[in-house]
């Protein structure tokens, strides 16, 4: 029980920690144009109340949230505002009747709620679309004639078309290309996720740690590699080619995909060292030359923002060249004076593939800082079409489709979506019946809190509810001490230009700033006093409360019932990983590069919904969750699995094939079948079958590479330097052994754990 509070206490802190990045300041001047001119047209001409539609509609549409190309941006940008301006248009026309105020909130809910089967923008789009309504059906919409609801759309195409042009001017002044950002993100997250490499080799042992921070940084380099991929898709279509920069640009995305691979397995070998004495000998010059290179990778980041024409890469290179030498002393030393035995000489093999794995890593930054001059001075380089990913192409309009397909309650989202709609009415109807004054704000926050599942809705109500209340006090504070109007909008613009900066950095902290702003722009508008802030509490305790239960009784789709299907999806990705790459050592082909990346990708995006779907899970009440621990297990293990493959994958350009293992196909064969029976029993909810003989075929391998190693040792008096057959066998099948006896020791757990789940 101690443990369990004292994961949950762990879980609510991290609502409120800043995520790693700087301050997006220019978003927040952005922000500060975008709002400042309305609300001080409206202080000028003595039309604050009138200027306040301008006002509203600028920052909604200003709110949007788009990683993207300019055009894409500017797209998502125009449809808001002409979306905005409609559903203003449509709660004007239906704010005179309830019955029509209830029905048209149903109505326009439920299609915001549908909106996110057709992707992040649509949903984000959507989104300020709905606040638009709530807040027009309770503040803008006294419907009188026709001449002035015009005059107040045009207000919202207004502030909507000043987003669009602030914007544009923007991107004149201080041109920022999106693919090249996206790009170095890549590298800064490679940074981030270096460096806990690096811790790890100081912590080797601690799995759990691993677990919390190594594989979140993980996903996150997976996340960037993925924007980055869409951004270069979407600027430079394959049916329309690149151009230079493009192409330098797409090499630098897959070169950093090479360095998050490269990373896994260097980890996955480190953690098999660890296990040994003599990695201890080398363990300060391997810490050395990670670190360095994390600082590499943060170096490559900036310098492809500014376009710099060099890197300077001279610490990374002596911290390679003393680890050179540290490992040369080494092996001089055990093959020498200690006449060792096989088992150490295989821990020697294994430290040495770490040496070369860093060297190797090192050069390739030195062809990234080459590649970062050439997007300077515009040379072109040379893409090989087997390295690179595969492109997301683009596929015809399937609208109508997609509807149709999700229209039925066996759909997330359109469960998502009657629950939206229905608590978003509700709140509506107890609003305008009670004549709450600023009602509409218990709306808002149920709207904004409901997500598709439990989880998601606890964790944004958590965040909300006291982000609202800390930023309400914040804000009662400020109109008790500040009575100037002039002083309020100072206050007010200050306010959303820190709170739009550390958006992207925290959401509990963007609410905590943006609800005294909201409380200063409504009491500039219509001078409502601290009392305000006092409502907007009451009423955002009252609305997260509402999404809470509205989750927890409509409809829910707990996470324990949707997991052993994302769980099986799971295993079968990295299943079909590990075939591809074993039938590489089993049958050595060429070019095969391509599908081992694109199932690669594909497993390591199935583990990273695993690990969300188990936080999900973990966020949902006790009583549906189960036990959480032998889920955590088991991703944990699934992705140990990965890093194994991974590696694997890695040293297959070192495999010529030429020595095999004798029990090799039957082992993977086996291996093949353990895992096929385990997501089979997922699928169908019973447990798996009993583990075959795995050991047997395990043990004769492992007896295999022990008589190479003595073999090895007994030719290294005459051959010491030479590559032998013998040698080159050595270096190709340790890996591979001790990998495969890692996998089987993982699929053991992996099997272990799904009987205790499915039991």
């Amino acid at each position: 029980m101690a443990s369990t509070n004292k994961r949950s206490f762990d879980w609510l802190l991290q609502q409120f920690q800043l995520q790693p990045g700087r301050p997006a300041f220019f978003s927040g001047v952005r922000s500060l144009l975008i709002l400042g001119v309305p609300i001080g047209v409206g202080i000028i001409t003595g039309q604050a109340a009138a200027s306040a539609i301008s006002t509203m509609a600028a920052w909604f549409v200003g709110m949007v949230n788009v990683d993207g190309t300019y055009r894409q941006q500017l797209m998502a940008m125009s449809a808001a505002t002409i979306a905005v301006t409609t559903v203003f248009f449509i709660a004007s026309l239906a704010s005179s009747y309830l019955w029509l105020t209830i029905l048209t909130t149903f109505i326009v809910m439920f299609i915001a709620g549908l909106a996110s089967l057709y992707g992040n923008v649509a949903s984000s789009v959507s989104l300020v679309t709905s606040i638009m309504f709530v807040i027009a059906l309770a503040k803008f919409a006294t419907f009188t004639n026709f001449s002035t609801l015009i005059q107040h759309c045009v207000l919202c195409l207004t502030g909507g078309t000043w987003t669009i042009l602030v914007s544009l001017i923007l991107w004149a002044v201080r041109p920022n290309d999106p693919a090249i950002q996206t790009v170095a993100n890549c590298y800064l997250s490679l940074s981030k996720f270096v460096d806990l490499a690096s811790q790890r080799v100081l912590n080797p042992q601690n799995r759990q740690e691993w677990a919390e921070r190594f594989l979140p940084s993980q996903d996150a380099v997976i996340a960037s590699l993925i924007s980055a991929r869409s951004v270069w898709a979407a600027k430079w279509t394959v049916q329309k080619g690149a151009n230079q920069r493009g192409n330098n640009l797409l090499i630098l995305i897959e070169n950093a995909n090479q360095i998050l691979n490269s990373i896994v397995a260097v980890s996955e070998m480190l953690a098999i060292a660890s296990e040994n004495q003599l990695s201890f000998q080398l363990h300060r010059e391997i810490q050395q030359v990670i670190e360095q290179l994390a600082i590499a990778l943060f170096m490559l980041s900036k310098a492809i923002v500014k376009e710099k024409s060099t890197v300077h890469l001279g610490d990374l290179d002596r911290t390679v060249e003393a680890l050179q030498h540290q490992w040369q002393v080494l092996r001089s030393h055990v093959l020498k004076t200690t006449n060792p035995q096989a088992d150490e000489y295989g821990d020697l093999v294994n430290l040495r593939k770490i040496t070369t794995s860093l060297i190797n890593l090192a050069q390739q930054i030195h062809t990234n800082a080459d590649i970062i001059a050439d997007l300077k001075q515009g040379k072109q380089r040379r893409i090989l079409q087997e390295d690179i990913f595969s492109l997301p192409q683009s596929k015809p309009s399937a609208i109508i489709d997609t509807l149709r397909n999700n229209f039925t309650f066996n759909s997330v989202i359109f469960r998502h979506a009657l629950r939206l709609a229905l608590i978003t009415t509700f709140a509506e109807f107890i609003a305008s019946v009670l004549q709450l004054p600023r009602g509409y704000w218990i709306t808002l926050t149920a709207l904004v809190a409901l997500k598709p599942n439990f989880g998601g809705t606890f964790q944004t109500t958590v965040q909300r509810v006291i982000g609202t209340i800390l930023g309400g006090i914040i804000g009662i504070i400020l109109i008790l001490l500040v009575n100037n109007q002039t002083a309020i909008a100072l206050c007010l613009l200050l306010l959303v230009f820190i709170a739009m900066s550390v958006r992207a950095l925290s959401y509990s902290l963007f609410t905590i700033l943006l609800t005294p702003a909201i409380i200063l722009l409504l009491n500039l508008i219509s001078t409502s006093g601290w009392q305000v802030g006092v409502l907007r509490i009451v009423d955002s305790l009252v609305g997260g409360g509402l999404a809470l239960v509205g989750s927890y009784l409509l409809f829910p789709r707990w996470e324990r019932q949707q997991l052993p299907a994302q769980l099986e999806k799971t295993i079968r990705a990295n299943l079909s990983y590990f075939q591809q790459v074993i039938t590489n050592y089993l049958h050595p082909q060429p070019n095969l590069f391509a599908s081992i990346n694109t199932l690669r990708h594909q497993a390591a995006l199935e583990n990273s919904n695993a690990s969300a779907a188990a936080q999900r899970l973990f966020s949902e009440p006790r009583h549906v969750q189960g036990e959480i621990e032998p889920v955590m297990t088991l991703i944990l293990y699934i992705r140990s699995l990965f890093s194994s493959v991974t590696t694997l994958a890695e040293h297959l350009s070192e495999f010529s094939g030429e020595y095999q293992f004798i029990q090799l196909q039957q082992l993977t064969d086996t291996i093949v079948q353990v895992l096929e029976n385990l997501a089979d029993a997922l699928q169908q909810g019973h447990s798996p079958q009993p583990l075959p003989a795995l050991d047997s075929y395990l043990e004769v391998i492992l007896n295999q590479i022990e008589q190479l190693h003595t073999a090895r040792l007994s030719e290294i008096a005459t051959n010491s330097h030479t590559l032998t057959p013998t040698l080159q066998a050595v270096r190709e099948q340790t890996l591979l052994s001790t990998e495969l006896e890692r996998i089987v020791n993982e699929i053991k757990v992996i099997h272990c754990v799904i009987g205790r789940i499915q039991g």
